[in-house]
């Protein structure tokens, strides 16, 4: 007998089941037995054979139905692996699918730190097929310079036995593409562990146009800012050259004329009381323009802010808004000033303008505080007891705020509003003497 026959009988041996086998020696043993019973009726040893046979049915009959029993378990347990097992790789496929499908690279790989998985947005990205990648090491897609790093980060990382962490912390990652390019990118890692050994997973984006967009933003931001101190200091001059010349031009000449308006008062006879009285009308007429004029000029840059120092100008400008509104001011700290750099001088000024006018327009107050005083840095607080600010956000075209936050960036400091617990508004500005250039928006 050859080994072709040999390895057939083994084969059909194998399919057939055991069970069957028993069953069938169990219904030869009943019909010998029956057999037996006819062929030796008239013997004496008739009876023995008879109940001999039944009883070695019954044991067949017997291991039969233990062996049946035995094996239903193991069929349920059969059923239930491969229920199992096809609940398993119908996830394995769902999770393949997603793997495939998500907008972000997915690179996991061994210990060795060779691919095992490079889904499609990867190869898109990395400009390499999957077919190519896999198999090959990650340090392929680093730029050779950062490749020595990333492999101790990785075996550092595999070391902790936490599961997931970003990578680079705040600061881009780069990666290579096949053509030789490199590009910033973003990436977290993560590790498991299985019966095959450790496994990375790393899921990157790439950052390129992010970065392209924010260095956009952030230039039109800074030439928005040199545009905008530039304005302020064009306002400014602005207002001075128009102050000087209603103080002096205009001033001088309405001067003039009310010098010749009073020599023409004395020079009218007294009995002319009519034209007398007229012409004394028509001087208090130039005084009163004379009056408007000077304090236009003064409302636009008030002339003792150059000539005096900040303090002098806002007590100046506290009793002049008093007087307009009928709101007590106290001002603290004018007598222990020390001279300021015009742009300081003037931002704090232009702040304590424009919270006074918010006072008087918005919160209802009847007190308001001023605190100011300078060392390495000014501090200004302005306070009130008025309503304080709405619930809602100030409207966009609320500008005083936004005027007053911009001045005090602009030279490197801060400005904050908030309304206290006990009622009314409270602006706090802190500006540094020595102040480095504004540092960008954002940083």
């Amino acid at each position: 007998m050859n080994k072709t026959t040999l390895a057939d009988i083994a084969a059909v041996w194998r399919r057939i089941d055991p069970l069957a086998v028993v069953a069938a020696l169990g219904v030869l043993c009943v019909g010998a037995a029956v057999l037996n019973w006819y062929a030796l009726r008239d013997a004496g040893s008739t009876n023995r054979g008879l109940w001999f046979g039944l009883a070695m049915s019954a044991l067949v009959w017997l291991a039969w139905w233990q062996a049946l029993r035995s094996r239903r378990p193991a069929r349920h347990l059969d059923a239930r692996e491969a229920i199992k097992a096809i609940s398993v790789r119908q996830s394995e496929s769902r999770l393949f699918s997603v793997i495939q499908s998500v907008r972000e690279a997915i690179i996991t790989v061994d210990e060795q730190q060779r691919i095992l998985i490079f889904n499609p947005t990867a190869e898109g990205i990395f400009q390499c097929s999957a077919v190519e990648a896999i198999g090959e090491p990650l340090s392929h897609f680093i730029p050779e310079r950062f490749r020595e790093a990333h492999r101790g980060h990785i075996e550092r990382f595999g070391l902790t036995g936490v599961s997931e962490r970003q990578m680079g912390r705040g600061r881009p990652l780069w990666g290579l593409r096949a053509n030789g390019e490199e590009f910033p990118m973003e990436a977290s890692i993560s590790q498991v562990n299985d019966a095959s050994g450790k496994f990375y997973t790393v899921i990157l984006r790439d950052i390129t146009e992010r970065q392209r967009i924010a260095a956009a933003l952030q230039t039109s931001r800074n030439e928005l800012e040199k545009l905008s101190e530039r304005l302020q200091n064009v306002r400014e001059e602005e207002k001075l050259r128009i102050a000087r010349e209603l103080h002096d031009d205009l001033g001088q000449r309405l001067t003039a004329l009310k010098m010749d308006a009073a020599m023409l008062t004395g020079a009218l006879d007294a009995g002319n009381g009519a034209l007398r009285r007229d012409a004394q009308a028509f001087e208090e007429s130039i005084d009163a323009m004379i009056v408007a004029v000077r304090r236009m000029a003064a409302d636009l840059r008030p002339p003792m802010l150059d000539d005096l120092g900040i303090g002098p100008a806002i007590e100046w400008y506290i009793k002049d808004f008093s007087k307009r509104y009928g709101i007590a001011v106290d001002f603290a700290g004018a007598e222990t000033l020390p001279p300021l750099p015009p742009p300081v001088a003037t931002a704090m000024f232009r702040i304590v303008q424009e919270a006074l006018n918010n006072v008087a327009k918005h919160a209802s107050a009847t007190i308001a505080t001023i605190e100011l005083s300078c060392d390495d840095v000014c501090r200004l607080r302005i306070s009130d007891n008025g309503r304080g600010l709405p619930p809602t956000r100030p409207k966009p075209d609320a500008l005083g705020l936004i005027s007053m936050r911009e001045r005090a960036r602009l030279l490197g400091g801060s400005l904050e509003v908030r309304s206290p617990s006990e009622g009314g508004t409270v602006i706090t500005t802190l500006i540094p003497l020595h102040a480095a250039p504004p540092a960008p928006a954002g940083t």
